[in-house]
This record gives C-alpha cells, sequence and structure tokens, in this order.
C-alpha cells in the first residue's frame, strides 16, 4: 500500500476533559509522523457545561487539532440540549457521517457515547463496513447512561470490532458488563513531558507571584473538573483540616466550574467551613495547567468512582509535584513508587498530604525520575501498533 492509513475519529464535541487531551495527542501526534491520516466528526460543535455555551472552535483540543493539519467536522448541535440518542440524527447527518466513514480505512470512537452514530447509521442499513475501535476512559461503565448498551450491541453485531482502554481496570470492567470485541487492548496514557515538566526557580516564582502565593508556601492543588465523580466536596472537607494543621499553606483548585461563580462550588466552600483565613485559590477553567503544576507541592485527586488512569497525577509527577490519590481505577498503578494513595475520608486525605509534604524531597525525585515512563510517545506508537494489526490485513486483502 502506498499510502497513508485514513483513520476517523468520532467525538462527542470538544470541551475539557482528561479523555479529550488524551485522545487528541494522539490523533495529532499520528497524524504528523505522516504514516497516518487522520480526520475527526464531532456530533456537537458546542456544549453547554457548567451554565456556559463553550463552542467548539474555541477548545484548545480543536485548535491544536487543525493546527496539526487535521481536518474536522461538526454537526450544528449542542452538547448537553439534548441526548444524542440513536434516533436523534437527521438523514442528511447519516449521509454525512456515512461518507466519511466510507472514505476511512477505520474509525475510532472517543469513549462510548460518539457509538449513537454507529448505532443509528447500522439500523438505517448505512454503515460501512470498516473497523471500528472504541476508545474506552472509564472503570464504571454504568455510569455511561444508555452508551453502553450501544456499545455491548455494536459489539455483539460486530460493528465495533476492538476495545482500547486506557487502564486494566477498564477493560476489566467493561467486559465484566458484557462488552465483547474481536480485539482488546490496553493502552496506558502518557502525557507531552516537554510541556509537563519541573520549572525554573524563576519560572515558579513569576507563576505564584501572579496567584498572591508566597514563594515558601506549599500548596496543593485539585486539577477536575466541578463533578461528582471528582468529590470536589471531599477535597474542600480535607482542606478545612489540613488548614488547621498547615495553616500558611494555599490551596489552588482548576477546571471548569472550579470557581465561585459556580452557585453549587460556593455552597460546597460554605458546607466545608472554609472562611477567609484559608488561602483557596478557585480559578476555574485555565488553560496554563503546565505553569499551574510547577508551583504546585502536590497534586490531589479525591474521585468517588469513574477514573481509570488519571492523567492529572502523571501531568503533576511530571512536573515535580507529589501526587496524593484516592484508590480508584488505575491511579494506586500510577503513582506506585512516586505517590501515595489515601482511603477516602478527609481526615486521612489532610494527614496524607501533610506526609507528602514531609517527604517531599524524596519523593519529588522519584516523580522526576519517572517522566520516561510517563512519555506519549511510547502511547503513541503503541496506538500505531494497534491500528495498523486492527488495519492492514483488510486493507491488503482488499
Amino acid at each position: 500500500m502506498n499510502r497513508p492509513l485514513r483513520v476517523l475519529s468520532l467525538y462527542e464535541g470538544f470541551f475539557a476533559g482528561g479523555a479529550r487531551i488524551l485522545h487528541s495527542d494522539v490523533v495529532a501526534g499520528l497524524h504528523a509522523d505522516g504514516g497516518q491520516e487522520h480526520r475527526v466528526l464531532s456530533l456537537t460543535s458546542a456544549a453547554r457545561r457548567d451554565a456556559s455555551l463553550q463552542h467548539a472552535h474555541d477548545d484548545t483540543r480543536f485548535r491544536t487539532l487543525r493546527a496539526a493539519g487535521v481536518r474536522i467536522d461538526t454537526f450544528d448541535r449542542v452538547a448537553g440540549d439534548q441526548p444524542m440518542t440513536p434516533d436523534s440524527f437527521s438523514p442528511a447527518e447519516l449521509a454525512h457521517a456515512a461518507s466519511l466513514i466510507a472514505d476511512a480505512d477505520m474509525v475510532l470512537s472517543l469513549k462510548e457515547q460518539p457509538l449513537s452514530l454507529i448505532v443509528a447509521l447500522e439500523r438505517a442499513g448505512m454503515l460501512p463496513d470498516r473497523p471500528l475501535a472504541a476508545c474506552l476512559h472509564r472503570s464504571d461503565p454504568a455510569h455511561s447512561g444508555p452508551a453502553l448498551g450501544w456499545l455491548v450491541d455494536a459489539g455483539a453485531t460486530g460493528a465495533v470490532s476492538a476495545t482500547i482502554s486506557c487502564a486494566e481496570s477498564t477493560s476489566v470492567a467493561y467486559t465484566r458488563s458484557g462488552v465483547a470485541t474481536t480485539h482488546a487492548w490496553v493502552i496506558d496514557n502518557g502525557i507531552d513531558t516537554r510541556r509537563f515538566r519541573p520549572g525554573t526557580r524563576a519560572e515558579r516564582r513569576s507563576i505564584r507571584e501572579s496567584l498572591g502565593i508566597p514563594e515558601t508556601a506549599a500548596v496543593v492543588m485539585l486539577a477536575a473538573r466541578f463533578d461528582a465523580m471528582k468529590d470536589p466536596g471531599l477535597f474542600l472537607d480535607a482542606v478545612a483540616r489540613h488548614a488547621r494543621r498547615r495553616p500558611r499553606t494555599h490551596y489552588v483548585l482548576c477546571g471548569s466550574g472550579m470557581t465561585h461563580r459556580n452557585p453549587a462550588f460556593s455552597e460546597l466552600v460554605a458546607e466545608a467551613g472554609l472562611g477567609a483565613d484559608v488561602a483557596l485559590h478557585a480559578l476555574g477553567l485555565r488553560e496554563d495547567m503546565p505553569a499551574l503544576y510547577r508551583i504546585a507541592d502536590v497534586v490531589a485527586l479525591t474521585s468517588a468512582f469513574g477514573e481509570a488512569s488519571p492523567l492529572c497525577l502523571a501531568e503533576g509527577a511530571a512536573s515535580g509535584a507529589i501526587p496524593v490519590t484516592t484508590d480508584v481505577g488505575d491511579a494506586a498503578r500510577v503513582v506506585a513508587g512516586f505517590g501515595l494513595v489515601t482511603p477516602r475520608d478527609a481526615e486521612a486525605i489532610a494527614a496524607t498530604w501533610q506526609e507528602a509534604l514531609t517527604r517531599r524531597i524524596e519523593l519529588r525525585s522519584a516523580a522526576i525520575s519517572a517522566r520516561p515512563r510517563l512519555d506519549r510517545r511510547r502511547m503513541v506508537a503503541d496506538y500505531r501498533g494497534a491500528i495498523e494489526e486492527l488495519v492492514l490485513p483488510e486493507v491488503l486483502a482488499a
């Protein structure tokens, strides 16, 4: 074959989230290598999140893919307005999707939600015969709602021929939920260690000054969206307890909805009893995450469910922060050797943050030493191998 493999990715939409960051890194990396030609179909052109309308073209992942030369098609829909069930697609949308799939050698679905489109095409007799891999990023499929059923059904009919899970816990959970395909891979997440790196003293001083954080103050950071899965209330309860132990610590929260402009967030702050004497920096959605990680001493994760292989732990560690996480998904395996695992209890979490700060020199050194294993180049290479294994036999036989 003397042309690149053509790969189409299906996105539910473009908005902040670890799975979208990771998948977009994979697509951009494979497209840049030249051996594969990638294209994206987003089922929406905007998303309604945290009481605001976020347009796809403003999203960092969208801009990154466009800059890499990846073509992006979008349906004129808003994610979050109406559920994208198989019966919600118009004839024009089905025809356009069928044309894009027919022009590809294979399809990647970013998580299971876009499979509503595949089910719709199959029901209409319009689904081209192409290998399709569902890229899975949860450890609790039941929280996927009807999308889990679409994946189970599409696997049973052969419309989905493979799964690519970002964690062992993900692969096991989906198998137990009845998902069966002819191929299944587990590919660990990877990050861009050129972006996520320890900061120089000047860099750390600059970002701390911009936030009003003294150069010598300890910083505990939570990088997560405001969602029950992330359990921000538990983080804030732990802040209340830790601030009594180490009152000069600063606590940084960043992610969609992590701002006092969100009434539900402010309500949790009040419930935790956090007053003006606690240095709480609720920054909301930020595009300068590498810089923020560089000032953190601890990167925290207090999630209750759903996590598979959380990117924030790897990003923080590669930047020199110490990961402290609850035992969700593969988080304990991700931080083995350079991070700490804590029970889901506010007092225990506060105590573990304190342990991390006490052992900071030792654990920071271990985290920085782990950077090679966290790098995304290994992940991109593994995706390349999986795609070629799935597609090349069929292309060569055609």
